[in-house]
């Protein structure tokens, strides 16, 4: 009895009806998005480099872009923020087999190029995607020169940043097909 007043329900409150409705009815809220508002968001960086755009940029200029957009949250040093030990950004290394494992983009994150893409699309958390590619390639520099894997004097591009061996790469294993 409790079944058959449940699809009752359900029918009565627009079941078959509301299926029938067009999906692109006007709600009258928002406005349509156009190809040049989507455009910021049609980005595919991939792990091994491909899709990073043109441009360049210095650990040093990182880290002057750094403390004025990224420290923050995440701390001058990358570790010592002031929002959460969450956004930590350095250090870990060697820890994720643990008891206390610190997941950071040294310790963590398997290929450098989603670091550009990260930061590219979501940061500065108050302002995303208003850095420019050059700006992007140095804070990602810094971050990874935080973590001691590119020396202060590195400039990073498209071919350098794909290079950077991140230290745990091969910690993340393929999921076989019949298990996706």
């Amino acid at each position: 009895m409790r079944c058959s007043r449940l699809i009752l329900a359900a029918l009565l409150l627009g079941g078959p009806a509301a299926a029938q409705e067009p999906a692109n009815r006007d709600l009258g809220i928002g406005v349509p998005a156009t190809p040049a508002m989507i455009a910021p968001w049609n980005i595919d960086v991939r792990g091994d480099g491909k899709g990073l755009p043109p441009g360049h940029g210095s650990v040093a200029e990182g880290e002057a872009l750094y403390a004025t957009a990224c420290a923050s949250c995440h701390g001058k040093d990358g570790v010592h923020g002031a929002l959460s030990p969450a956004l930590r950004l350095a250090g870990g290394i060697g820890t994720l087999a643990s008891a206390k494992p610190e997941r950071t983009v040294g310790s963590y994150w398997p290929y450098a190029p989603t670091l550009f893409d990260y930061i590219r699309r979501a940061m500065p958390f108050t302002a995303p995607q208003s850095l420019t590619d050059d700006q992007v390639y140095a804070v990602a520099g810094y971050v990874l020169f935080l973590n001691g894997l590119v020396p202060h004097d590195a400039v990073l591009d498209a071919r350098s940043l794909a290079a950077v061996k991140m230290p745990n790469r091969d910690g993340f294993r393929p999921v076989p097909p019949a298990d996706r």
